[in-house]
C-alpha cells in the first residue's frame, strides 16, 4: 500500500508541475504522508523534474532536513 502512495504522489507531481505554487503544496502534502525511505526516493524524482522545469527549484526548500 505504501508503495502505491509513492507512485500516486509521483503521478500527481507530474500533473501539477506546470504550476509552481500547486507543485509546492503537493510536495508539502507528500512529505507528511510518505515514509522516510519513500521521501528519499521522492527527492530523487523531484530533482529530475526540476531539471526539466527549472522554475520548480523554489520547491526544493521543503526537501531540506
Amino acid at each position: 500500500m505504501a508503495r502505491a502512495m509513492l507512485e500516486y504522489t509521483k503521478t500527481v507531481l507530474k500533473k501539477v508541475s506546470f504550476d509552481t505554487t500547486l507543485f509546492c503544496k503537493e510536495v508539502q502534502k507528500a512529505l507528511t504522508r510518505l515514509l522516510p525511505y519513500e521521501i528519499e526516493e521522492l527527492k530523487v524524482f523531484i530533482q529530475s523534474l526540476v531539471q526539466q522545469n527549472p522554475e520548480l527549484t523554489q520547491c526544493l526548500i521543503y526537501l531540506k532536513p
